[in-house]
């Protein structure tokens, strides 16, 4: 018999019941340190009190009118994006999907309407993406086990290798209209695009008269120790798709826009019933507010160093079970040896949670908040995770992994 959740998820088999900071304590009462965030998706860690005062205080005095009215918290929120990044104007949704969705229309609506250009709307996208869960998203992506299935796939999509421009430049066509890529993969593998290569997808961009969307779901509000990745390669894209860590576990999603990109939408061109309602724009105001704050930034590159450090120890002391740290900021993986969802399991048992990624590689994605002792918690975790490991299976090693953790 089909249980009553539809059985989609591959869960474990832990139930948490409540949550503080970057802890998780179960419904038997272990307590695990989260670094997973949900996916990225708790900037802020669980329960932050200033989110849980925004959202109680919202609750009790307005929940929803639709988007047929004015819509303060929208206009407050929009107005600090805009100030904050290269857009010129926001459009609000639920999810990270709906948000790519939306700026798949909008690349489109701008190559065949407000340059007339009606034959244009094929997108390059990249080898190993990941962009959601749609039927056109699921096309965006590149993952032969996700879209099984589903066929006949949403057309209009040519992959290219992740990180050759020479392949992306020979894909264009009369009939391309955008370019969408992650500047940091995270299912794919936790696979950093290049600066140049960032730099060379903005100039192909500028010479065929193509959009530049980024897909930010995952590496935006300061998840790489900018506010957004696009800021280190010094360029911007045209769209942006932001969501995850922008509620910090409420559901909201965001499309940023240039002007230029925008200039072809009007009303009914695109809609949304729930999103931007007012308890998302309340918490999301909150989440910005805080990253804003002098120094927020600065700990998460300061957290991020002492990551790096301990995931280097961990290669160095145990090579043939962690053979590679990729990633930036607190985005980090390690490509694993055995099976990375042994590990995975075997880290849980010792109390910290992380995520899988594709390439046999950990994501490690804790809260933006995460303090320096809980870096160095996580590390001694993953320490005796791998020294647990080498005994299990017979592997020879002399590494210290005595150290406690919490």
């Amino acid at each position: 018999m089909i249980p009553a959740v539809m059985p989609t998820y591959g869960r474990t088999n832990i139930a948490f019941q409540s949550g503080e900071g970057a802890w998780l304590q179960g419904a038997d009462g272990r307590r695990y340190l989260d670094f997973g965030s949900g996916i990225a998706v708790c900037s802020l860690g669980h329960c932050h009190p200033r989110l849980v005062k925004a959202l109680q205080d919202q609750a009790a005095q307005l929940w929803h009118v639709s988007n047929l009215y004015e819509s303060p918290g929208q206009t407050a929120l929009a107005e600090k994006l805009v100030q904050n990044s290269f857009a010129d104007t926001v459009f609000f949704s639920n999810s990270g999907a709906e948000a790519l969705e939306g700026a798949l229309k909008i690349a489109r609506r701008y190559q065949q309407m407000a340059v007339s250009q009606p034959d244009r709307y094929r997108v390059i996208t990249v080898s190993q993406a990941f962009h959601g869960r749609t039927l056109a998203t699921l096309a965006a992506g590149d993952s032969e086990k996700n879209c099984m299935g589903f066929a006949p796939l949403v057309e209009g999509f040519d992959t290219v290798p992740f990180g050759n421009l020479n392949a992306l430049r020979a894909a264009i066509t009369a009939e391309t209209a955008a370019i969408l890529v992650e500047p940091i993969q995270g299912e794919g593998g936790i696979r950093v695009a290049d600066h140049d290569y960032l730099r060379g997808l903005r100039a192909a961009a500028d010479e065929f008269g193509l959009l530049l969307i980024f897909d930010e779901v995952q590496t935006g509000m300061g998840r790489t120790g900018h506010l957004f990745a696009y800021e280190a390669a010094g360029i911007a894209p045209d769209i942006m798709a932001l969501a995850k860590g922008l509620g910090s576990g409420f559901p909201v999603g965001a499309i940023l826009a240039s002007e230029k990109a925008a200039s072809a939408m009007a009303p009914g061109s695109h809609g949304s019933t729930f999103g931007g309602n007012p308890l998302a724009m309340a918490v999301a105001n909150t989440v910005l507010d805080i990253m804003l704050q002098d120094g927020f930034l600065a700990h998460v590159q300061e957290v991020s160093a002492r990551l790096e450090a301990g995931l280097q120890k961990l290669v160095e002391t145990y090579p043939a079970i962690f053979t590679e740290v990729r990633g930036v900021g607190l985005m980090r993986g390690l490509k694993c040896g055995p099976t990375h969802s042994d590990l995975i399991a075997k880290a849980t048992e010792n109390g910290l949670l992380t995520v899988p990624a594709a390439d046999n590689v950990i994501r490690l994605l804790p809260p933006l908040v995460i303090s320096a002792e809980e870096v160095d918690t996580a590390i001694a975790i993953l320490l005796k995770t791998a020294a647990d490991w080498a005994a299990t299976s017979g592997q020879d090693t002399d590494a210290d992994a005595s150290v406690s953790h919490t």
